[in-house]
């Protein structure tokens, strides 16, 4: 049995090649939707990819499965839960016909080569949420090894399970899947400890609240150590109550990738190749217009950038930040060196957005500049300063942290909204009022003050967040 986890730092996501060495065949679990890494990754070690599954319909990346399923691959996807829950793609092939695929159920089995693959119904971060045991039969075995854990346990935490309810806004939902996911706890008790599990997610993920940096466990360590397997013992009111305090706001971008997951993902057939612009195509574009994602730093994008760019540099938040800024029906422009516009497309159409239209390297910005165009500054304030115009009539401060950490200690009179929640709130935002933007260090703030001033706001950057405040003295509310 071959098996390789093939990671996505930005998303913290994480999916599973297997593979029988027998028969040389493969499948991969939980597969992003630029697919030629898996296939690339199994003819490697000489395995054909003959399949795709995953645990159930994810909200933080768009599947790869129908992609898959386009190359002849056969899908294997959950049919447990309630009708609102069942994948609406596989009769939709293109070109007309059904997807090769097989529907699951509690308790079922399927096989590639040797390793077989048992489904186990967990539901509580979705109503369908299936995990795999997997067992490697052509080693001798006749017990599972492992467990694909899926958006269920993690190394340290579970898979929250409010999503229906504050990314998909399904009213109510938030209590009463909490009490199934309690009860499914119950059922990862029963499994013998020397089970290695396998999960969907690491540390940085907004599908919990406390994940650990281990990116794989045990039943028997997370039985023992996982805070909220251990807040079940205390019954299911105080499991409910430890599950659902202090989630984070998820990203915005999560309520079009359930519908999308659900629905059927828009086939690409390979990675989008954006086309390289010049000096003259940015003197036509009006990046109010569109999306003109800058991936610059921000000394140089606070300095000068075009009229209406996004300020988003190509690191470990730019999926989930540009998914959370970026309209799905926009046309994407990118301000980037050239030798990074792979991995930033890449990293796009993960999260659903691949209208990519064209790329500028980031040298074309001094050009644009030398033939007359006009770029824009964003500015900053220290805490000083910004504290002198705290409580003015003629200010407003926009905290856009995470709850939890506003709730810690803002500046007095702050109104919170996370900044990748910003887009679907900017009306709460006054355009009379000068906007001082902070976060923790100003890193957020810096994204939430471009997206402000792309649609006219008069903004600053708190520099250096609420850290430099606090440090300078200013006053604190908590």
């Amino acid at each position: 049995m071959f098996l390789r986890m093939i990671y996505d730092d930005k998303l913290a996501q994480a999916a599973y090649l297997i593979g029988c060495q027998r028969t040389g065949e493969a499948i991969v679990i939980e597969p992003e939707r630029d697919v030629d890494r898996y296939e690339q990754a199994a003819a490697r070690e000489g395995l054909r990819l003959v399949a795709a599954a995953e645990t159930h319909i994810h909200a933080d990346f768009l599947s790869g499965a129908r992609e898959l399923a386009e190359t002849g691959a056969t899908v294997y996807l959950s049919d447990e839960g309630d009708a609102a829950w069942k994948y609406q793609w596989l009769d939709k092939k293109a070109g007309g016909g059904k997807y090769q695929h097989r529907l699951l159920h509690d308790g079922d089995t399927f096989r590639i080569g040797s390793i077989e693959f048992k489904a186990i119904h967990t539901p509580g971060h979705t109503p369908e949420h299936l995990c795999y045991l997997v067992t490697d039969r052509g080693g001798g075995a006749d017990q599972p090894m492992g467990l694909i854990t899926g958006d269920f346990v993690f190394a340290g935490d579970l898979g929250r399970p409010d999503l229906l309810e504050s990314a998909a806004g399904i009213t109510g939902t938030a209590d009463s899947s909490a009490r199934r996911l309690f009860n499914s706890v119950q059922r990862f008790l029963e499994l013998p400890d020397y089970l290695q599990i396998w999960p969907a997610h690491g540390a940085g993920s907004a599908c919990g609240k406390a994940l650990g940096a281990v990116p794989q466990s045990t039943v028997g360590y997370e039985k023992r150590f996982n805070p909220s397997i251990r807040a079940a013992s205390g019954g299911e009111v105080a499991f409910v109550r430890h599950i659902l305090e202090g989630q984070p706001e998820p990203p915005l971008y999560f309520a079009r990738m359930k519908r999308d997951n659900k629905m059927g993902p828009r086939v690409l057939g390979a990675v989008p190749r954006p086309k390289a612009l010049g000096v003259d195509d940015l003197m036509r574009l009006d990046g109010r217009k569109c999306a003109l994602i800058d991936t610059r730093g921000w000394d140089a994008f606070k300095a000068g950038h075009v009229a209406g760019s996004l300020f988003h540099p190509l690191n470990s938040s730019f999926s989930t930040d540009a998914g959370s800024m970026v309209g799905e029906s926009e046309d994407i422009y990118l301000i980037i060196d050239t030798a990074q516009v792979d991995e930033a497309v890449r990293n796009l159409i993960r999260v659903g957005l691949d209208r990519i239209v064209g790329s500028f390297d980031t040298s074309v910005v001094k050009d644009f500049a030398a033939r007359g165009g006009k770029l824009v500054s964003t500015p900053e304030m220290a805490p000083a300063q910004a504290a002198s115009l705290n409580g003015s009539s003629n200010a407003f401060f926009l905290d856009v942290r995470r709850d939890s950490e506003f709730v810690e200690g803002h500046i007095p009179g702050a109104k919170d909204i996370a900044h990748t929640r910003l887009a679907s709130r900017i009306v709460e935002v006054p355009r009379d009022k000068q906007i001082v933007v902070n976060c923790r260090s100003g890193g957020r703030s810096a994204r939430a003050a471009a997206l402000l001033q792309k649609h006219g706001y008069n903004v600053v950057n708190l520099a250096g967040g609420m850290t430099a405040w606090e440090q300078s003295g200013a006053p604190v509310e908590r």
